[in-house]
């Protein structure tokens, strides 16, 4: 951090579905703008969110709060659907889709911003080293630490976020 003064943020990223990798980078990207010092902890299934190639799909299964607009309606999908094969896939599709028209910025994007917004990216180590990613599959501009890195960190922040 800084600036003692500064006000600042950490985040531990633990999600690494679609639906869950744009809260923490929206949150990270908006408090940067607004001046806060953040820092992103990414482990466990979080960790692949910094992997240089992403192929995110959406969180259909035993997501009963997921609402998809069609037809002029808000339709839920019942669970029984999301087990179906292909279920996630499509779901995944209409998404992507209608982030697109709506201009939503991608997770690739809003990664990128976090790098140029000089947010500190934390890999966890120990999940580096349980499913043995190599930092060479990750992408620029991140650091490895582990627990005590993170901790140290959070316990100068005003705000700490878990998601």
């Amino acid at each position: 951090m800084s600036e003692a003064t500064e006000k600042s943020m950490s985040i531990i990223v633990t999600k690494g579905a679609l639906d869950w990798a744009y809260p923490p980078f929206i949150l990270a990207t908006t408090a940067a703008a607004m001046g806060l010092d953040v820092t992103m902890f990414f482990t466990f299934y979080g960790l692949p969110l910094l992997k240089k190639d992403l192929d995110l799909k959406l969180t259909t299964l035993g997501n009963p709060a997921m609402e998809m607009p069609m037809a002029g309606m808000h339709m839920a999908m019942p669970n029984i659907l999301a087990a179906m094969p292909g279920a996630s896939a499509g779901a995944t599709a209409m998404m992507k889709n209608m982030m697109k028209k709506k201009g939503v910025a991608t997770i690739e994007e809003l990664r990128e911003m976090s790098v140029e917004a000089d947010i500190n990216l934390i890999a966890c180590q120990m999940t580096m080293d349980l499913f043995e990613y190599s930092e060479d599959e990750m992408i620029d501009g991140i650091s490895i630490g582990g627990a005590a890195t993170y901790i140290e960190v959070a316990t100068k922040c005003d705000i700490n976020l878990f998601i």
